[in-house]
């Protein structure tokens, strides 16, 4: 008879919406025996240890990752918060899947980049819409070549302004917390990801619009042209900033993928499954202790990222990400996370965007962390 293997044990750091999300999955997955959880919030930490049965609960997350138990790290802070607790991950040798983006200093990211370089752990970050099977199918069909060399490709991303207004409330320091930075990082690295590692950006010209998020220390938009090293043009654009009476709970994207022998084209706004409803819909996004005063009465459904849930279950991309992952570390799978190394560079992409836009004109890819931050503190 095989020997069985030892069973992980799982810590999570941030017990809010996405952490509350995985510990859930993490109860169901057999290959972990033991869940200890960590958070600022006593009250949120300790109703998800209720709910999940978990063994150890910390306001502390230096005590939870130091403890003997954890063979493996959950990073599922708030978007500002990720680097100490990964910077320990590293130190204590452990697979790691960490929200994105590493940071929201490019200096930092590289800081990070290279700890888990040095410390030679897999450490995955949470780029969920990898796992969804449209994007899996476009990025088979553009890997096995059939639309031909890639010569330009659009994207569009449409985002109810609640999710923005929820993120930027956690924090004072929202110079770096702008739309590129804190949610078109998934429609970029889902088109960098198709696009494969050989296709590079050499240049970008973008500019922002703040008239609406602009009293609350953030843009509303930010549009783009990358050139490529292959040729292709690149259009990346994203809008935070929709009413909160918009029907997408989160994301709507449209992305066009054309090459020289075909063409790709993606709707993925939702818009084939919607709901009316005399009931107020009520925010997808629902952080603790946050009431919404809007009357949404039409939705979407199926946009909000993560998944739905279903008789007290998530379903969607996002158990799919989680489950792949402790498939990953306890059975070594090869999955289609995202790399920290791809994390990184998705990090340096958004804020060369916001760099440009900054100073109206072209701006030189690659560029240094120092040279980015240097520009965007200016």
């Amino acid at each position: 008879m095989a020997q069985r293997k030892k069973q992980i044990g799982l810590a999570i750091v941030g017990c809010g919406v996405i952490g509350r999300m995985r510990g859930m999955i993490a109860k169901d997955y057999p290959g972990i025996g033991w869940i200890g959880l960590a958070d600022m919030n006593e009250k949120v930490g300790n109703k998800l240890k209720a709910d999940i049965g978990a063994d150890y609960f910390t306001t502390d997350y230096r005590e939870l990752i130091n403890r003997p138990e954890v063979d493996a790290l959950i990073v599922a802070t708030s978007t500002w918060a990720h680097v100490e607790p990964t910077l320990l991950g590293c130190a204590k040798g452990i697979p790691m899947l960490i929200e994105k983006p590493l940071a929201t200093d490019a200096r930092q990211s590289f800081e990070v980049l290279e700890a888990i370089k040095k410390a030679g752990v897999d450490a995955c970050v949470g780029y969920t819409q990898r796992f969804r099977r449209r994007f899996l199918v476009v990025k088979s069909r553009v890997d096995s070549g059939q639309i031909g060399n890639l010569t330009c490709l659009v994207t569009r991303a449409f985002m109810n302004r609640m999710a923005p207004l929820g993120e930027v409330r956690l924090t004072q320091d929202r110079r770096h917390l702008t739309p590129m930075v804190v949610s078109g990082t998934h429609s970029l690295d889902m088109c960098r990801w198709i696009m494969g590692p050989t296709i590079n950006p050499v240049s970008i010209y973008a500019r922002s619009q703040d008239k609406v998020m602009g009293q609350h220390g953030t843009k509303d938009a930010t549009f783009g042209i990358f050139q490529l090293d292959n040729g292709a043009i690149w259009s990346m654009n994203i809008c935070w900033a929709l009413p909160k009476v918009w029907p997408g709970a989160v994301y709507g994207l449209e992305i066009g993928i054309v090459g020289d022998k075909g063409v790709i084209d993606i709707e993925d706004t939702h818009r084939d499954l919607v709901i009316a409803s005399e009931q107020n819909q009520g925010p997808a996004y629902r952080p603790e202790g946050h009431t919404e005063d809007t009357v949404r009465q039409v939705e979407f459904l199926t946009s909000f990222p993560p998944g739905d849930v279903y008789d007290g279950e998530l379903w969607g991309p996002l158990r799919e990400e989680t489950w792949n992952w402790y498939q990953r570390i306890y059975m070594g799978k090869k999955t289609p996370h995202a790399t920290a190394q791809e994390a990184h560079d998705n990090l340096m992409l958004t804020m060369a965007m916001d760099l440009s836009a900054k100073r109206g004109k072209e701006v030189a890819l690659p560029i240094s962390p120092e040279e980015l931050m240097a520009g965007l503190n200016e």
